[in-house]
């Protein structure tokens, strides 16, 4: 496996579909505006295995004390092999020194990301204005 990371790629629709799809995040059903949403990020950070979209990632920020994370997602055959932890360590790496770096995790995800360094803010509480339960 020979995974190549990027800042600077465009990743097409249907590839983007298909990792969201295989994620089932529900984005996926919201082509239009998924594809506007990342091509807006802050930065957008992608993971190829042999040119195949396997991994996707993107900040929003206002490029100098906050960043947020919200979406990053890596194909389930690719999961547990550290192409999510390569790919957050490159926004990391990219927003180091930021007051705040935040994201909201859940299931599974909790540990991933406390491995990679993110604790609970004080005793803040994670909220949301969301008319679904999915992703």
């Amino acid at each position: 496996m020979s995974i190549e990371i990027s800042l600077s790629d465009s990743p097409e629709v249907d590839e983007v579909l298909e990792l969201y799809r295989g994620n089932n995040w529900s984005a996926a059903d919201k082509p239009e505006k998924l594809m506007a949403a990342l091509k807006a990020s802050h930065s957008l950070v992608t993971a190829r295995d042999g040119g195949k979209l396997i991994g996707i990632g993107n900040a929003i920020s206002d490029g100098h004390l906050v960043v947020y994370y919200p979406h990053l997602l890596v194909l389930p055959e690719y999961q547990g092999q550290g192409v999510g932890k390569k790919l957050m360590l490159v926004m990391q790496q990219r927003y180091q020194g930021f007051h705040q770096q935040m994201l909201t995790a859940d299931g599974d995800a909790v540990g991933f990301y406390k491995a990679m360094g993110f604790t609970r803010a004080g005793k803040t509480e994670p909220m949301w204005v969301y008319a679904g339960n999915d992703h």
